[in-house]
């Protein structure tokens, strides 16, 4: 997991799959096929490669109408983002509601039995089980596949949707906090109140080109619905690198220090903070980890200093300055006293991402040009 596989992979899309990828997007054709998707999110998750230049080389490569389709779903990862760091209580909420979940399956043994048989791939269902085994073996499964799952979790099931979020947090290479908590709140009808996703089986069957058919799914069930969605809150300020030196802390959320805005700053001290998803599997754990340590080598190179895993007093008295970490791990352990500088794809994006996603797709041709 490093910055150079995934321009690597960037590289890749862009001369195969790239062209198709507004037709093909939505068709999974299983572990052993090419992807028809980018397959970058670890990398963007990581931001070992940064969204501003995916989009740039898409771009670049099939113009603005040609890369229509693949930007927008880019920009997918950025609402995300800003719609969680303006409604963080849909995080702190998750977290609750998939500890409240949890006590529910000790207290309840047809819940459990029921959750089980779905981690383990033993439901039955024809696609989930495969899905199961596909997440748990590789870290990775389509996006079409996901909101499957998800739909089938949620109204076949029956299943907390926060216990299968927090399945897919646990195995997903590319697990991220906001696209994965809201994805599942937006399948479930609570993310966009009463909008739901329902699986159904003739569209599974189309677009795994007749792999999967499955019986017995609720193809008409109501959303989900909550008493209180989660409040919106001002968009915080970000800081402004200090003149003169200062340490660099570098965390899973942004590992592209390189071009982060330091400017009139001087970097003399650079350490690394790991802060895995909850319950992260050994998969996710050692993808972090060798993110981290490319990073940290990179950083080390471009900024002539010292370079390392976060230790006691690695600062010593300089001030510390870190990448603004979303919502989610990263932002809770990172110590009192960062300043949090923030890239101005974000800043720009994110006060656009208070509501649905039609704001920011709608100011896509502006936020590029600026």
């Amino acid at each position: 997991m490093t910055r150079s596989a995934g321009l690597e992979r960037l590289s890749e899309f862009l001369a195969s799959a790239g062209g198709a990828y507004a037709e093909a997007r939505n068709t999974d054709r299983g572990p052993d096929r090419p992807p028809t998707s980018s397959a970058l999110s670890p990398y963007l998750r990581r931001r070992l490669v940064t969204e501003a230049e995916v989009v740039e080389a898409a771009r670049t490569a099939y113009g603005d109408e040609g890369s229509d389709k693949f930007v927008s779903e880019v920009f997918w990862r950025t609402y995300f983002k800003g719609h969680l760091e303006t409604h963080p209580e849909a995080w702190t909420a998750y977290l609750a509601g998939a500890e409240a979940a949890r006590e529910r399956l000790e207290a309840e043994p047809g819940l459990r039995r029921t959750y089980e048989a779905a981690i383990e791939g033993r439901t039955g269902i024809d696609g989930f089980d495969d899905w199961v085994r596909e997440l748990v073996e590789t870290g990775w499964l389509h996006n079409h596949a996901r909101m499957w799952f998800a739909s089938i979790w949620i109204f076949t099931l029956r299943l907390p949707w926060e216990l299968g979020a927090a399945f897919f947090l646990r195995h997903l290479v590319d697990g991220d906090p906001a696209s994965n908590t809201l994805s599942w709140r937006w399948v479930a009808g609570l993310h966009t109140r009463g909008k739901h996703y329902v699986a159904r089986a003739q569209n599974i069957a189309r677009y795994t080109e007749g792999r999967f058919l499955p019986e017995g799914l609720d193809e008409y069930p109501d959303s989900l619905d909550e008493s209180m969605p989660p409040r919106e809150t001002a968009l915080a300020p970000a800081d402004a690198a200090p003149a003169g030196d200062h340490a660099l802390l570098l965390h899973l959320d942004d590992l592209h220090p390189e071009s982060l805005p330091l400017s009139g700053s001087r970097v003399v001290r650079i350490a690394g903070l790991l802060a895995h998803a909850p319950d992260a599997s050994d998969r996710v754990r050692a993808a972090d980890r060798d993110a981290m340590e490319d990073a940290l080598a990179r950083a080390g190179a471009h900024f002539g200093c010292d370079a390392s895993p976060v230790g006691s007093g690695w600062s010593g008295e300089l001030p510390v300055v870190t990448a603004w970490a979303p919502v989610g791990p990263s932002a809770a352990a990172l110590p009192d006293g960062c300043l949090w500088v923030r890239r101005a794809w974000d800043e720009a994006a994110w006060p656009l991402s208070t509501r649905g996603f039609t704001k920011v797709r709608k100011a896509i041709p502006q936020l590029l040009r600026s």
